[in-house]
This record gives structure tokens, sequence and C-alpha cells, in this order.
């Protein structure tokens, strides 16, 4: 089985190397600073590590949500009219248009590989935030990618519930990889509970997901994460689950499993 390349720009945005592609999540390429999102605003405390220009060419953005600047910014909706396909949610097709395909909850789309075979992107469910919060934070999707010979990988996107990563689980589980959106990220729009997973609940959903090797995105460089790198490794460690974590510094590449 080969590995999967997994380099990390910053906040929720990395190139996933797997099967001879290249494929990006959620691009967020701007600036340090405050990003107004209706009466509220989000402050963004680090730029990425990677510029655009220096990201080269993909064969796919997953995009997991577009109504929120934190997962696509400016700069990321500029970088989407270079890439051959965006995948992403009904609504983020509705606002965008082309390039962006939707793909429904367990619907998938086949990329082509160098090596004559295809890599499977299966839209997964994601709900960002506590029963209930749709309407207030909108539609998003996870991705499972698979293929003949490769690395089954899991990407969270902004999901809180461990009851949709069970759900994950039991259809298309185990994963090799997890790339989970973590930070316990909070809000006034939802002061109640955070919108995306804990660490606690990160280190629950690798044992639910029997994933081989987990690597966070989406847990620093903004200002509503509640929890960050130091609080995954006391999770994790907690759980019995140290061997499994691959924290990444910003910049920096991993291959897994």
């Amino acid at each position: 089985m080969t590995s999967v390349e997994i380099t990390y720009v910053g906040g929720p945005t990395a190139v996933i190397a797997i099967g001879g592609l290249r494929l990006l999540t959620d691009p967020t390429f701007d600036a340090p600073g405050e990003y107004p999102l209706g009466s509220r605003k989000l402050v963004k405390t680090t730029g990425p590590a990677l510029p655009a220009e220096k990201i080269g060419p993909v064969d796919a953005v997953l995009l997991s949500h577009d109504q929120h600047p934190d997962n696509l910014d400016a700069s990321g909706r500029g970088y989407l009219r270079s890439a051959p396909v965006t995948l992403s949610t009904a609504s983020a097709y509705e606002r965008i248009g082309a390039p962006v395909r939707a793909l429904g909850p367990w619907e998938s789309a086949e990329l082509a590989r160098p090596d004559g075979g295809s890599l499977r992107v299966t839209a997964v469910p994601a709900q960002h935030g506590p029963d209930g919060s749709l309407p207030l934070v909108g539609e998003v999707t996870g991705f499972v990618l698979s293929g003949e010979g490769l690395p089954k990988v899991y990407v969270s996107g902004d999901n809180a519930s461990l009851d949709v990563v069970r759900e994950i689980a039991d259809r298309e589980g185990p994963f090799e990889v997890a790339v989970l959106f973590a930070g316990a990220a909070r809000t006034p729009l939802v002061p109640d509970a955070p919108l995306t997973l804990t660490s606690k609940d990160a280190a629950r959903a690798a044992e639910i997901l029997g994933a081989v090797r987990v690597v966070p995105l989406h847990f620093e460089h903004w200002g509503h994460f509640t929890q960050d790198g130091s609080t995954l490794t006391k999770a994790f460690a907690q759980a019995g689950l140290t061997d499994r974590l691959r924290l990444l510094e910003p910049g920096a590449s991993v291959k897994v499993p």
C-alpha cells in the first residue's frame, strides 16, 4: 500500500498527495487580521506558511464549506479559479458556481490517477456544531478518499459530532489516516457548545475510526479556537494514542501511515 503525504499550510489548509494526485483542503491564504462574518468578526492571528503561488498545481480542491472566511477566504476564492475542480456542498455550488461540483452526502467523484486507476472522493456528513445548529452555521461536508492500493483517508471538515463520526466509521471505516479539524471553535453565534471537535473528542474519533494516524488541522491561527496543539497532545496521551498523533508545524510535511 502506498503512503499519503500531507503538507500543512495553516488553519484548515493542507495539500494531500495520494495516488499520484494532489488535493488541497479549504484554501485560506489571506494575511492575519479581522474578517467580518455578518454582524460578527473572526480574527486571524497567523498567515499561511506557504502562499498560494507556492502550492503548485493541484488536481482538486476539497472545500468543506464556503460561507466562513476561516475556511475559504478572498485569496482562496481566487485560487479556486485555477483549480480543475472543487468538490463541495450544494450550497457552495449555488453561491459560487463553476468550478464547484456539488456532492451530496455519500455521493462520490472519481479522479483519474496517473497509473490508470482512480481515486474515489466520497462526500460524508459533517455537523458544524451541536444538534440543531444547521440553520445558524450552514451546510458543511467531509470527505473520504479511497482507491485500489491506497490508504483510506477521512477528512472531517468542520465537524463537532461523534455520532457523525460513528456513522462514517460504520459505513466507510476503518481508516489508515484521519485528518481531523479540531480546536473546539466557539463563537457568539452558538455560545454554549463547540463548533468543531474538542481535543478529547478528536482522540475518541481516532478510536472510533480505527485510524492508524491522525493529522489535525484547523486548531490554531484563529482567535475563536479554544484548544490547541498542547491540548491535543494531552488528550491523545490520556487516551493512550500518542503513537497515532502527527502534529505538524506550518509548512512541514509527513508521510503516513
